[in-house]
């Protein structure tokens, strides 16, 4: 068997695969907070071009097709399809038996290094088919922000990027990178937008997702430009799994299957690029596959949250939202895996989570360092921070079932490298 297992150009995905038909209920609503009634389609589409609202909100449709002009982005642009590794030095170190296997997915691979390139290449090609010309975002730690910034350089568009303050301060070389790339990246809260300076002003000057996304979306609506966001919605979620996709032919090509599929959790996309398709799996042929969302202990919206509508941001401007969350005034610790530090979860991974269809757990902030270390010692590969949560929860499944005397084969996303984080693991 390979150790490295690739795929063919021709076997790259030609549609997304969409969960909403196959989840058990449908999705709640989006609430528009001042009249208490659904946000329809016209209020949407201030922040969001039509063609994305249609994937948010199609509960019909299981694949939706990949544009041939999209597809061939993704081949040429972004070299999918990507590697899946059998992580056999790490199995040799932790002495498991033949039977207990641990795979991953190398979405750290891209130029951007992480996942979050997938929908920000969809979500610039449906934006410029309708003729928009730039987005506002915000990012945590720096991958979507980049994504964004990348993906605009490739149509054309202006990307303006709200990034929280602690990641700001913390991965420098993150903001070159979005300025290579030719976007405006400010630290948030930032003394550029109505909402900033509020932040600033009660004293909350690390910043959080929920503030950021604040500022992005007041922006969006001043300056006419559309929002885009890299987690939490739908289409999304949607967006990312070719990552799943991908992964199956991969292991099927091997004569293997996973028995667990693990990813880091922030807002979901992550988890759902790689857990969706599985999901599938599971309902359409009886796969039994577990699917594990992993987060930070001190950023627990699925483990603590609660399953409620809520915020998308810190100030209040987003429809309500149906999902475990914090709650919208929750703000993080400034801890340096800044793409987990949301306090909401995406509805979708909520719903399966409220169903059962998925189990979620944490990991701490201490076992992080030592969890990359032994990362890359084993495997060559220095994991970000946000990627080390599904590495962490991964040795401790692939150990326990080796205490129990069981199989298993552990499959997780290593959703993006660490290299823009070394002064975190040099503090630690």
């Amino acid at each position: 068997m390979p150790r490295t297992i690739h795929l063919d150009e021709n076997e790259f995905p030609k549609s997304f695969y969409n969960i909403l038909p196959d989840l058990p209920e449908k999705m709640a609503p989006y609430i528009d907070p001042k009249t208490k009634e659904p946000a329809t389609p016209q209020q949407m589409s201030v922040l969001f071009p039509i063609e994305l609202l249609k994937q948010e909100t199609n509960f019909e449709d299981r694949y939706i097709p990949i544009p041939s002009e999209l597809r061939e982005i993704y081949l040429e642009r972004l070299d999918r399809p990507r590697p899946l590794v059998r992580a056999t030095n790490l199995e040799k170190h932790l002495k498991l038996p033949s039977d207990v296997k641990i795979y991953y997915k190398r979405e750290d691979l891209s130029v951007c290094g992480s996942h979050k390139p997938n929908t920000a290449v969809a979500q610039a090609y449906y934006a410029q088919k309708e003729g928009v010309t730039g987005f506002a975002t915000e990012t945590g730690a720096g991958q979507w922000g980049s994504s964004l910034a990348y993906a605009g350089s490739l149509f054309g568009m202006d990307v303006e990027v709200f990034m929280v303050r602690c990641s700001y301060e913390q991965k420098p070389y993150r903001k070159v990178m979005m300025n290579l790339f030719g976007a405006d990246v400010k630290a948030s809260p930032s003394d550029t937008t109505n909402v900033g300076r509020k932040f600033l002003a009660e004293g909350k000057s690390t910043g959080s997702l929920g503030i950021a996304i604040a500022e992005a979306i007041e922006r969006a609506v001043v300056t006419g430009k559309k929002y885009s966001l890299g987690s939490v919605l739908n289409f999304v979620c949607l967006h990312q799994t070719i990552i799943g996709q991908e992964s199956i032919k991969q292991m099927q090509s091997v004569d293997d299957m996973p028995t667990h599929v693990v990813g880091c959790f922030g807002g979901g996309s992550n988890f759902a690029g790689i857990a969706f398709p599985f999901y599938e799996l599971n309902k359409t042929k009886n796969a039994g596959i577990k699917l594990v969302a992993v987060e930070p202990e001190t950023v627990p919206s699925l483990t603590k949250g609660k399953f409620e509508y809520d915020h998308g941001d810190s100030a209040g401007l987003t429809p309500l939202i149906k999902m475990y969350t914090l709650g919208k005034d929750f703000m993080p610790p400034s801890i340096y895996a800044g793409g987990l530090r949301y306090h909401g979860a995406a509805p979708s991974v909520s719903l399966m989570l409220q169903n059962g269809l998925m189990s979620a757990s944490t990991v701490g902030d201490s076992q992080i360092a030592s969890t990359a270390e032994l990362f890359a010692k084993t495997e060559g590969i220095i994991p970000a921070p946000e990627s080390t949560h599904a590495i962490a929860e991964t040795v401790r499944l692939a150990q326990e079932a080796k205490k129990n005397g069981e199989a298993a084969t552990i499959l997780f996303n290593l959703s993006g490298h660490g290299l823009m984080d070394m002064a975190a693991y040099e503090k630690h």
